[in-house]
């Protein structure tokens, strides 16, 4: 008759802590996670005018950014656009802002736009990848991100203006 809780010999305590031990450290194998890219959805147009004329300097489809995620998010984790496309950022009220490159993987120009829709400063050639900080020179309340060089080839300028419309 047992009158206590049953007695193991000391070895077979320590032989089945050890396997226990053992059996979690088993090195399973790695697994790869894949996402699908993400690709450009045409939500807008957007017309970049000469200030002062409303002369057409390009006309590009856009993505727009609302929302703090998509905001915060932007371009990040993406492997390109086309020329004749950007993404515009809307924000809720004009502010000073500031972008940076982290998991951005391809240069960008970022030009900064105010209420009255007008550039007020440009940064050109955003290096991919880093977290240097990127501000506008005032408040904004639009920012408009295309592929490094663009900003150049067309010769855009601080004055120059933007209309937009969504789909």
């Amino acid at each position: 008759m047992l009158t206590g809780p049953k007695k193991y010999p000391r070895f077979l305590l320590l032989a089945f802590c050890g396997l226990f031990i053992l059996s979690g450290c088993r090195e399973e194998p790695k697994k790869i996670v894949t996402s699908a890219p993400v690709t450009f959805t045409k939500e807008g147009d957007l017309s970049l005018l000469k200030g002062g004329s409303d002369s057409l300097i390009v006309q590009l489809d856009i993505e727009i950014a609302e929302g703090e995620y998509e905001t915060q998010t932007g371009l990040m984790y993406r492997d390109g656009m086309e020329t004749y496309q950007g993404m515009l950022f809307v924000f809720p009220e004009e502010a000073y802002h500031s972008f940076y490159m982290k998991n951005t993987r391809f240069p960008l120009d970022i030009i900064y736009i105010d209420r009255d829709s007008t550039i007020t400063s440009i940064v050109k050639n955003a290096q991919p990848l880093q977290e240097k900080s990127l501000p506008s020179t005032q408040p904004v309340i639009y920012v408009l991100e295309v592929n490094a060089g663009l900003s150049e080839t067309w010769g855009l300028q601080v004055g120059d203006q933007i209309r937009f419309t969504r789909e």
